[in-house]
């Protein structure tokens, strides 16, 4: 997959960029955003832009920040500090992005008494309003796109870690979002069922979607991301293409990170 270009790229390796955070329809704008759960800070002066089209991967440890961010950025998280901006609007809550930010968590919350199908359609339904006819529809293409219209009418019990999540992608995808946020999609799952749902967001990367995601797949982060942020104690602390953050970082404590990754990888038997 080709990368692109970005005007916000850093002009020197693993150094954050001079910030522009005037609101554009083309760019996701996160501004020195401060979030905190009472005393503990969690988000210390967070600033990035995605461009549309781009994917951008967020790695760190757990308690980092990482799907915090996300949140907010969803409108899921009020911030006490910094604004967001998703292609011009600003984020106050979920009801003030329209249904443009898809969000895909790290487990499916589908409801189980619902096939696959009304699981896509429930938000068509209630939230846009749609004619049950075109919701489903609507619902049953989404589901091609994921390789799950054969199982339209299955419940999740009936179906594989791997493929509920890819009902919950499809459930978002209905909704035509602008943007996409992953929180550690793959995490829950067993990892024979990890590489169908990375293949899915691959292809989406290929269609050119506009995502954010937090993953720990870095062999996925390193195929299929523009950039790479690595975020540690509520802060960014190095930006830069897969390349130069996963092979060749600049900063100490991110080639920290990425040395224990590689002994927790070695130190963990794979499973067949």
């Amino acid at each position: 997959m080709e990368r692109m270009s970005t005007d916000d790229a850093p002009a020197e390796a693993g150094t954050p960029p001079a910030f522009d955070a005037t609101p554009d329809p083309d760019r996701v704008i996160v501004s020195a955003v401060a979030k905190s759960y009472g005393t503990v800070e969690i988000l210390r002066g967070v600033s990035l832009a995605v461009t549309r089209g781009e994917v951008v991967v967020i790695i760190g440890a757990s308690g980092s920040g990482k799907t915090t961010l996300l949140r907010c950025v969803a409108g899921l998280e009020p911030i006490q500090g910094g604004q967001i901006h998703v292609f011009g609007t600003k984020v106050r809550n979920t009801w003030s992005l329209h249904g443009e930010v898809g969000f895909v968590f790290q487990h499916f919350n589908l409801f189980p008494q619902m096939t696959a199908m009304e699981n896509v359609m429930l938000a068509l339904v209630k939230v846009r309003k749609m004619k049950r006819k075109d919701a489903r529809d609507v619902a049953r293409e989404s589901l091609r796109m994921v390789g799950l219209d054969a199982f339209a009418d299955a419940r999740p019990a009936r179906l594989s870690g791997g493929q509920q999540q890819r009902v919950a992608i499809a459930r978002s995808l209905a909704m035509k979002p602008k943007l996409m946020l992953f929180d550690e999609a793959t995490s829950a799952l067993d990892r024979e069922l990890v590489r169908e749902v990375l293949a899915v967001m691959q292809q989406l990367a290929e269609q050119h979607m506009t995502m954010m995601v937090v993953s720990h797949e870095l062999a996925f982060a390193e195929a299929v991301a523009h950039r790479v942020v690595f975020m540690d104690q509520g802060e960014i602390v190095e930006i830069g293409t897969p390349e130069q953050l996963l092979h060749h970082p600049v900063k100490a404590r991110t080639r920290e990170f990425l040395g224990q990754i590689t002994i927790d990888l070695e130190e963990s038997p794979e499973e067949a």
